[in-house]
């Protein structure tokens, strides 16, 4: 097979892939043979869509890293946590390996979600000359980590449930609680609202043909 029959495309020989059942039909086809979806060769408004719920979630990331994530109330005193805080009195009370958890699940993750999602949608937008092999790695390796976000989360569902005794000692969850489930929320839906293959459109001979 040459090179240039290798770099072709499915639309470029009449071929589109349907999204939900995954079956090839013609590109001239108005619904999928298999399933009756609606047949798109490319969903261009999924770039919009992605780069809207990004921002958002980055602009959420804000105050969910300066506000209070957790109240405690411990004999009528009322203390709050932000997400940081949580971590040094994690590495205080002697649980490092606790704390590098959080810290890995809760600020690394996130904010290499966000940066990754952000370099791949600048790809698409403004076909930057990288290696498109190399981004749908990528893409995937943010997709797999991206659900191990929630860990913060579980870990203070947890603590609500496990430490409340009425006034004497209660957590619950503060403000920047609801927040930070926004931006995992988010940064999950940008990616899955993106149609990939508009990734490929422009495919580099140096790096994408083989």
């Amino acid at each position: 097979m040459s090179v240039n029959t290798a770099a072709q495309q499915g639309k470029q020989i009449g071929f589109c892939l349907c999204t939900v059942c995954r079956k090839i039909n013609t590109i001239n086809s108005r619904n999928c043979r298999r399933c009756d979806s609606k047949i798109q060769p490319r969903n261009l408004a999924s770039l919009q869509q992605s780069w809207a719920l990004l921002i958002t979630a980055a602009i959420l990331l804000i105050p969910a890293n300066i506000y209070p994530i957790t109240m405690l109330t411990n004999q009528g005193k009322v203390t709050y946590d932000t997400i940081f805080t949580g971590i040094v009195h994690l590495v205080h009370s002697d649980m490092i390996p606790i704390a590098i958890i959080v810290f890995t699940a809760s600020i690394l993750v996130p904010w290499l979600k966000i940066v990754g999602l952000a370099i791949y949608l600048t790809a698409i937008s403004f076909h930057l000359p990288v290696s498109k092999k190399k981004l749908m790695v990528g893409f995937h390796i943010i997709e797999w980590i991206g659900r191990w976000s929630m860990l913060d989360l579980f870990v203070i569902a947890l603590t609500v449930a496990v430490v409340n005794m009425g006034q004497l000692l209660d957590a619950k969850p503060a403000p920047a609680a609801t927040a930070f489930a926004l931006v995992i929320l988010l940064t999950q839906l940008a990616a899955k609202v993106l149609d990939t293959r508009l990734l490929w459109d422009r495919l580099e001979k140096n790096n994408d043909t083989n």
